[in-house]
């Protein structure tokens, strides 16, 4: 499997859920298989998903998944000691690990080499890191949405592309539409 279909074979499992999703290919692809409110497509910021996420889920308490890559995370490592250093039991860090910048033409990067992110995010500080192979992705994210733990899940996958449109939406509206979401969801919940 290729990330597109691990994005793909999730959307059962994390539609309607809070997702930030990393920059490039990742957030188009969940655009054009899934576009709803409740997804933030990451737009000229690489790296950033799973800080954007962490700071999203330590505001408020609905469940938050960011969807981020190998190269992403390898481009932000500061990120995983945030996360390890910052319980927030309401936060999943996905890393769709295939190897590869998927989003600028498949160049290797370091985990897809001798780097192991699962064992790097363990050294950071996180408590609950998961391994799993790409067909395993929705029965590992459904646990982690089930528990009450924050979770990092290293997936791995095979490097390879789809082609997928651009995302017309304006990031102003993006935005928008996204923070209203949140908005409504804390209202429902007594938060506002």
């Amino acid at each position: 499997m290729i990330r597109s279909e691990v994005i793909k074979s999730l959307i059962p499992v994390i539609s309607d859920q809070l997702v930030v999703c990393n920059i490039g290919l990742p957030s188009q692809e969940l655009h054009m298989m899934d576009d709803q409110p409740s997804n933030f497509y990451m737009l000229g910021t690489m790296g950033l998903s799973s800080s954007i996420g962490l700071g999203l889920a330590l505001a408020q308490k609905e469940k938050v998944i960011a969807i981020d890559g190998d190269g992403s995370v390898l481009t932000n490592l500061g990120t995983l000691p945030t996360i390890g250093n910052n319980e927030a039991p309401n936060f999943i860090l996905l890393i769709i690990d295939n190897g590869s910048y998927g989003s600028t033409g498949d160049q290797p990067t370091y985990a897809g080499k001798k780097t192991k992110l699962a064992d790097v995010a363990r050294a950071c500080g996180c408590d609950n890191v998961v391994e799993c192979k790409a067909e395993e992705a929705p029965e590992t994210m459904r646990k982690a949405l089930e528990s009450d733990q924050g979770t990092v899940i290293v997936c791995s996958c095979e490097s390879g592309n789809i082609k997928v449109p651009v995302i017309e939406l304006d990031p102003v509206v993006i935005r928008h539409r996204f923070m209203t979401e949140v908005e409504k969801r804390n209202a429902a919940r007594g938060q506002a």
